[in-house]
């Protein structure tokens, strides 16, 4: 090894040659063990900071790595820093200030150095100490925590937010990822606790903690003083009406505004001035070029905003680049200065300022794979020679799983004693005895050395794309507080027909208040129900129609219901029958091969995400047991379903079956085919396509070759269900976005149903509910993990700006990528065709939209994917389906008259390869949003993180996609009734028709059971201030089933808002006696002073003989009357003894019931 100390007291710059990236994080580790304070590496850009900082670990375990980030945006944007970046920044230059016992290494980009940062002076001045026992009023914590850039929302997700409710404050800090809950008793803070944004429960306690701020642009009276001032001296005295310095003054935050940060500071200085003298500092060679071609956006990018602040005074007045950056020459001046060495991956000749590693890269196997060797073999055969060597050879995967299955495949090729490892030191040692280590390391690429061999996963396999674990937010509740309702929307009682949605009222119920959901119908008539009987209001789905509101007691809606009732029933009767013709047949028996199978999946260049690695098992499970699969994937736009297909294809083509893949268009179909192509290239299969755009020729070979058995796998539209063609031996059918089919084609699908395996792929999500009503009927899989973070897009809400979208079409179009511009209505088609004809002459565009004919749409779309336009200017036709992984950009003009679902089907049409995606949402510069499209804008750019997985709102696809499941007729019957009663209603009717099959009793019809009590029952509104919140707890609070849930329900209440008033601990037992009265049969417990009278529902006690025994050993407190109703004298004189009486009546007669079942 070259000697350490030679570089580590170095008094000039020095150039270490030959050290590959995969190198890098070792020898990085080793100077920092010995470097006398910090170290500091330059890394070119954000990926390979963050690859060190999870790579150096593995090392150096006990070294302090830091992170410093560049901001995430462009030199002069409208967009601001994202507040994970910024909150990153600012907590990584906060523990600078602090001394330290262990190393610290300190990894930046060349992006970031060339920025001028705040004063060590001014960061020591932030961090106010919170800790228990301080006091603090909570508005001035409020209005400390927007002074540093926190956000307030109603429950907080990420790093710089907060949210107040009652006397608890919830914040997550800057650079943190769990989140504090301040506990206030007045003006006190009590304690302070952790806990996880996922579920929102707390995890432990801490004493004091600093509050950092999550922005740079620190906005105290002085700073606002100072920008003020400077503003004016810069512009002049006209510039005092620009929206910018008004915000500031008004004390607001304006997106983009970090960009005039020096104005807000007396001074800026450089990264270096946060570090001592000594730090030692490396940089990669690859940073030079990426500094310089930062300097030529930057100089770029001001002469833009120059020549457009020209043409239209005011709009954007730019900072002169010196302000906030670094010239090239003074970054090197300064780089000279501190000694700082030079990495990089070439050999060079010794000499005195000089040091070669003589390390190679590790070895690649690339030419096996371009010659189709098997890939296994080779590097068995290289990790003999490299222990044969004297070397010590290790491999190293990216996960554990993906390490299991590699030494499965290379003890299979003949690998010498292949032994896990975990840590360096550990390989090491494992490695010198002759065996090969096995180790988890997320390193791109090896590395050589006369004494160690490295050889990464991506080096065996190719190009991988690594998912990095990201902190999931829990979906779930996440929506439900998302899903919650808002006044004015539609809802459908089940006894009363469709009601528009008022908010919550406080009715008296003798005399004590009681929460219940208000309701209008037509003529003005007003329903209040029940909090504790919500579940018999249902949404009723888009309202975007002309939806007439019922007449309270009318007939209309009953008679409607009982219509519907009958068609349902029919549409049970169908399903059944049809489950069942297919469990009879007998299907072909797929079994998997397991060593061609397992290479198959290894050339996955992605990480399998646990819901894809369920839903392979389960299909291939099918495949395996004989009877004939008909299976539903459903999964969002890009969650990797195609993968699913192909492994199906393999196992059913490898097993001698044939397999026939359909798709709705001929662009899907074309796509599906290059797809498979390219990842079946390396086996024996014969791959053919059928469709419009195929030349006659191939086609007219390819159904000779399905005809004679030479064709294993075709790909194609519904040319595929053709009269004139004829299988061989088809076993298994794949239909890709299924809701997409006429209904003929459905049909000749169905008869191909008979006894072949069906596997149907598509991205309308499905809503639990019905998947309950398929549940046996067709196998369903639902994927809702979101594959490979490839890169999250990076969302930007702004307002239009002609320079920003030139921008950022020029940018897509210069790193060779092409780019979607989707507007609302073709009307506004014209006007963005003229401005990107006047103001980016430079791109080629084309026009799309609905009312053209479907073959010249289809023409256009193929033209863009085969790149020959590099901007596809549409209406919303790009959200269906279509996948361009070098489409990364999309620009939404007008983007609040869309839906929240439609635009995030829309910008999951980008950011589906490795490149950064980008989505502007724009709005009108000159218009204030109204509160809902500015929440829904809010929500979709935090939508990053969540990853698609939650099935958007599936309310906002409701109408539009759920009824593909059994027949076209169904979307009529939804709109009579409104969608989740419709779904329901038709879960019941299987329920019951399945019942009947078996010879088994009818289930009861459902009914809510209605309790009254004089009782206050609510959630008060100074406990949970937020309405939205409050309604999504009470719809919650009904989906409750046992009495354990009700526990942790209450045991999340306390933690999240603090003890539980009395109303709402009511409130949980009165949803308990529910449940309990649901089990017994109770339609209605009235309860008084003196006792309670019970009516059963339809008047049928479910244990007479039992109820009669219950009443005998009450004696004269309890009575059964002629009509079944069953009245018990009591004394309960206060709402306490009212409630704990109820409920021990409830309990039972819920017993009598269990042991009647």
């Amino acid at each position: 090894m070259t000697d350490l100390q030679r570089i580590l007291k170095a008094d000039r710059p020095l150039t270490l040659a030959s050290v590959p990236a995969g190198f890098t994080p070792l020898l990085v580790a080793d100077l920092a063990r010995g470097a006398k304070s910090a170290t500091l590496y330059i890394a070119p850009d954000d990926a390979a900071m963050r690859s060190l900082a999870d790579t150096i670990p593995f090392f150096a375990p006990e070294l302090e790595i830091l992170q410093f980030p560049a901001w995430d945006c462009l030199p002069y944007d409208r967009a601001s820093p994202s507040t994970v970046i910024t909150s990153q920044r600012m907590a990584t230059l906060n523990a600078l200030q602090h001394p330290t016992k262990s190393k610290r290494v300190l990894l930046t980009t060349i992006g970031a150095m060339i920025q001028r940062v705040l004063t060590p002076f001014r960061i020591r001045q932030t961090g106010a100490i919170l800790a228990s026992g301080v006091s603090i009023n909570r508005e001035k914590l409020a209005n400390l925590l927007q002074a540093n850039g926190y956000f307030r929302v109603d429950t907080v997700a990420e790093a710089g937010e907060f949210a107040i409710r009652g006397s608890l404050v919830d914040l997550i800090p800057a650079g943190s990822e769990d989140g504090l809950r301040l506990d206030f008793f007045g003006d006190e803070v009590e304690t302070i606790r952790r806990f996880s944004p996922q579920d929102q429960r707390s995890i432990g306690t801490v004493d004091r903690f600093a509050l950092l701020p999550a922005v740079e642009t620190l906005m105290d009276e002085d700073a606002v003083r100072r920008f003020r001032t400077q503003y004016r001296d810069l512009f002049g005295t006209t510039a005092t009406g620009d929206p910018l310095y008004q915000a500031v003054s008004e004390g607001r935050r304006l997106a983009g505004m970090d960009h005039w940060l020096p104005l807000f500071e007396e001074r800026m200085v450089t990264l270096l001035d946060h570090l001592d003298s000594d730090t030692l500092i490396l940089r990669d060679q690859a940073a030079l070029a990426a500094g310089e071609a930062r300097f030529e956006a930057i100089a770029d990018y001001h002469a833009n905003r120059e020549k457009a602040q020209s043409a239209s005074p005011g709009s954007y007045r730019p900072l002169a680049p010196d302000k906030l950056y670094l010239a090239s020459e003074e970054l090197e001046a300064l780089l000279e200065a501190h000694n700082s060495h030079l990495l990089t991956p070439f050999a060079a000749p010794e000499a005195a300022n000089t040091i070669d590693f003589g390390i190679s890269a590790g070895r690649d196997f690339a030419p096996e794979r371009a010659r189709k060797d098997n890939v296994y073999e080779a590097v068995s055969a290289y990790l003999k020679d490299s222990i044969r060597a004297g070397q010590k050879a290790i491999v190293a995967s990216y996960s554990a799983g993906a390490r299991e299955r590699l030494k499965g495949l290379l003890s299979d090729h003949g690998a010498p004693k292949l032994v896990e490892a975990d840590g360096w030191q550990a390989a090491l040692g494992v490695a010198a005895g002759k065996a090969a280590a096995m180790v988890v390391l997320p390193i791109d690429h090896g590395f050589a050395s006369p004494d160690v061999a490295l050889i990464s996963e991506q080096d065996i396999l190719g190009d991988r794309l690594v998912r990095r674990r990201k902190n999931k937010k829990s979906a779930d509740a996440f929506l439900a507080e998302m899903a919650a309702l808002t006044p004015g929307d539609l809802i459908v009682h089940v006894e009363h027909g469709i009601g528009r949605y008022e908010g919550l009222a406080s009715i008296p119920v003798g005399q004590s208040p009681h929460d219940c959901v208000a309701l209008t119908y037509a003529g003005g008539d007003r329903l209040y129900v029940p909090v504790e009987n919500i579940d018999v209001l249902s949404r009723y789905g888009n309202s975007d129609g002309a939806v007439t509101l019922d007449k309270l007691g009318g007939e209309a809606w009953q008679r409607r219901k009982a219509k519907l009732k009958e068609r349902i029933t029919a549409i049970a009767h169908e399903l059944i029958r049809t489950a069942a013709e297919r469990a009879l047949r007998p299907g072909a028996l797929i079994e998997v091969e397991d060593a061609g199978y397992a290479a198959f999946v290894d050339r996955f260049p992605y990480a399998e995400t646990d819901d894809q690695e369920r839903v392979i098992a389960e299909v291939l499970e099918d495949l395996s047991s004989g009877k004939p699969m008909d299976r539903l994937v459903c999964g969002d736009v890009g969650f990797g379903k195609t993968e699913i297909a192909m492994r199906a294809a393999f196992a059913a083509a490898m097993a001698g079956y044939q397999v026939a893949v359909i798709a709705p268009t001929t662009l899907l179909a074309r796509q599906h085919y290059t797809n498979f192509v390219e990842r079946f290239a390396d086996t024996p299969l014969k791959l053919g396509r059928l469709s419009r755009l195929v030349p006659s020729a191939e086609a007219t070979k390819t159904r000779d070759g399905l005809t004679d058995g030479s064709v294993d796998i075709v790909i194609g539209t519904h040319a595929v269900l053709a009269k004139s063609i004829k299988f061989r031996k088809l076993g298994l059918v794949i239909v890709d976005e299924e809701q997409r089919f006429g209904v003929n084609h459905k049909e000749q699908l169905k008869a191909l149903k008979t006894d072949v395996h069906m596997l149907t792929l598509t991205a309308t999500p499905i809503p639990r509910t019905l998947q309950m009503a398929m549940s046996g009927l067709r196998e369903l899989s639902v994927i809702q993990t979101p594959p490979v973070d490839r890169l999250a897009v990076r969302t930007y809400v702004m307002p239009w700006d002609e320079v920003v979208m030139r921008e950022a079409l020029l940018r897509e179009h210069y790193r060779g990528g092409q780019s979607f511009f989707v507007v609302p209505r073709i009307s506004d088609l014209a006007e963005i065709e003229e401005y990107l004809r006047d103001h980016v002459p430079e791109v080629k565009f084309v026009t799309a939209h609905g009312q053209m004919a479907a073959g010249e749409i289809e023409e256009r779309m193929t033209a863009f994917y085969d790149k020959r336009y590099d901007v596809l200017l549409s209406t919303t036709i790009i959200e269906s389906g279509l996948d361009i992984p070098s489409a990364n950009t999309l620009i939404v003009h007008r983007a609040d008259r869309f839906g929240l679902a439609q635009l995030y089907q829309l910008r999951g049409r980008v950011g589906r390869s490795k490149a950064r995606a980008y989505a502007y949402l724009t709005q009108p510069a000159d218009r204030v949003l109204n509160e809902t499209a500015e929440k829904r804008l809010k929500v979709l750019s935090d939508l990053d993180t969540l990853g698609a997985g939650f099935q958007l709102a599936s309310h906002d696809l409701d109408i539009r996609g759920a009824g593909n499941l059994v027949g076209d007729e169904q979307s009529g019957h939804i709109r009579e009734v409104g969608f989740e009663l419709y779904q329901s209603m038709l879960e019941e009717a299987v329920v019951a028709v399945r019942a009947q099959a078996h010879g088994l009793a009818k289930p009861r019809d459902s009914f809510s059971p209605q309790i009254t009590v004089d009782a206050p029952i609510l959630i008060p509104d100074d406990y949970v201030p937020d309405l939205s919140v409050r309604m999504a707890l009470y719809r919650r609070l009904n989906d409750l089933d046992e009495a354990q849930d009700i526990e942790g329900f209450a045991a999340e209440l306390s933690d999240r808002f603090g003890p539980i008033p009395e109303p709402t601990q009511n409130l949980l037992k009165l949803i308990e006696i529910k449940q309990n009265a649901l089990a017994a049969q109770v339609a209605k417990i009235e309860v008084g002073p003196r006792g309670a009278l019970v009516s059963f529902h339809e008047d049928r006690p479910p244990n007479m003989p039992g109820l009669l025994a219950y009443v005998e050993r009450l004696g004269a407190t309890a009575k059964l009357r002629p009509d079944s109703k069953l009245v018990i004298n009591r004394n309960w004189p206060d709402p306490a003894s009212k409630l704990n009486g109820c409920l021990q009546l409830s309990k039972g007669l819920a017993g009598l019931a269990r042991k009647a079942g």
